[in-house]
This record gives C-alpha cells, structure tokens and sequence, in this order.
C-alpha cells in the first residue's frame, strides 16, 4: 500500500513540474491562412517602337499602254513610335484579355521604281510620303508561370488598323514628270501575335517589355494628279500587306485584385 502511495505522489510531482514547465513556455501564433492572388480587372498603358514594311506598291499605271514592266527596287519605311491604352481582365493565374487602342506616329517612306516602257525607254520613279495609323485590337494571354516574380507569356490579338498616306510625291527625274496624292485613309482588318516577359513590382503593378508582329493589312494614296493638274485616270498608290515588327514597353495597374480563398476545413 505505502508503495502505491509513493508511486501516485512521484506521478503527481512530475505532472507539476510539466505543467509548470509548460507555462513557460511562449505562446505559439494561430496559424496564417494564406490567399492566392487570382486576378481582375486592370488598365494598361504602353510606348514603344515600330519597324514596318511593305510587301509591294501598285498603281495602275503600272499595266498602262506602252509600259513593259515596273519593279520595286526599294520601298522602306522608318521607324515611327507607338503609344496605347487598354483596359483588361485577369481571369487566373495563367489567363488574361484586355482590349487596346493605339496611335502609330507618323513613319516616313522612301521608294524607287524602274520602269522600262516601249522603245525601248527606261526610266525611274521615286517617291516619297508618310504613313501613321490608329489601332485597335482585342487580345488574349498566356502567362507561363512565374519565377522570381518574372511571368513569360504569348498571346494573340484581332482588330482594325485605320491606316492613312500623307505627302505622297511621285518624281520621275529622267522625264522630267512630278505627281502628288492627297491624304487619303483605308480602315483594314489587322491581326497581331505577342510574345515578352512581365515583371511583378507589387500586387498591383506590373511591368512588360514585348515584341509583336501586327499585319495592318492594305494602305493608299490619295489619286495622283501631275504638277500641271493633269490627270487622265484615277491611280492612287496602292501599299499592299503593311506589316510591323514592334517592340513595346508596358504597364498594367491592377484596379481591384481578387484573390482565391483558401479550402474550409472541415472539423473532425
């Protein structure tokens, strides 16, 4: 019995000095329910630079009486700036629309044509004008995940280019001949392929740097008339399948971002 007696005290002691033991110990902090970011909807501005080509020119001039052939020695456009504003929807973490706006400023274009007309007569022809656009597409996303808050992504986009001709000149040295078109704009179907790097700054702001192929589809001059007023057909300068390799560099503001909640637990 006095056995017992001894036992249930030593228990008694040690489940004291455990408890007290216990008390000292620092209060442990409840867990944190952590929320991904999912998304939302946000804004978008960028800037940057085009650099542009043209697949052919045409006037139909080209297939008038007495003319044998005429080709395309040169026909290159500068480099214009870029400036955009969009407004889009983030759907997760890997998914994203917005639809933009752009102006294109104004590039300048430089052509030679040699001509080899009956006779045989060979002469040239030069010209010179500008070309600017407005731009407008509605693009989707794939981001491709993200590493060290940097996020790759492709997308693609569809829409409608408003491109316009100013100060077109047609100077034909050899004959003596000088022509001008008027201003003159073509609203044409435009398609676009995108491919870049984002970089997270906070759980707002976003910043991108991107490349982009855009085919802004057809452009004209107004009809050429000759220096003395003369003009015996309608013959615009016809710019066929302009097309831009873009480098742009973007922001996106986060209007009010949305998170995932996590799992409810269950109690057992």
């Amino acid at each position: 019995m006095r056995s017992v007696k001894l036992g249930m005290l030593a228990s008694a002691a040690i489940l004291s000095t455990v408890t007290a033991k216990a008390a000292d110990l620092p209060l442990m902090p409840p867990p944190t329910q952590v929320y991904e970011e999912f998304g939302g909807w946000y804004l978008r501005g960028d800037i940057g630079m085009t650099n542009q080509k043209v697949g052919n020119l045409f006037n139909v001039l080209y297939n008038a009486p007495g003319i044998t052939s005429v080709r395309n020695i040169s026909k290159e456009f500068d480099s214009s700036p870029l400036f955009g504003i969009g407004v889009g929807y983030q759907f997760n973490a890997w998914l994203r629309a917005d639809v933009t706006g752009e102006y294109r400023g104004s590039a300048n274009f430089k052509g030679l044509d040699n001509v080899v007309a009956a006779g045989p007569t060979l002469f040239t022809d030069e010209y010179r004008a500008s070309k600017s656009e407005w731009l407008f597409l509605a693009n989707v996303y794939a981001d491709l995940g993200t590493w060290w808050c940097f996020t790759p992504f492709v997308g693609a986009g569809i829409g409608f280019s408003r491109n316009t001709i100013a100060g077109f000149t047609d100077v034909n040295t050899p004959l003596l001949g000088v022509a001008y078109g008027d201003t003159a704009t073509k609203w044409n179907f435009a398609w676009a392929v995108h491919a870049g790097v984002a970089y997270k700054v906070n759980s707002n702001f976003t910043v991108e740097l991107a490349y982009r192929y855009v085919d802004l589809g057809d452009a004209a001059s107004g009809d050429l008339i000759a220096f003395n007023g003369t003009n015996t057909v309608n013959n615009p300068m016809e710019f066929r399948n302009i097309t831009s390799h873009d480098l742009k560099l973007g922001v996106r503001w986060m209007l009010n971002p949305t998170v995932a909640m996590p799992p409810l637990m269950r109690k057992g």
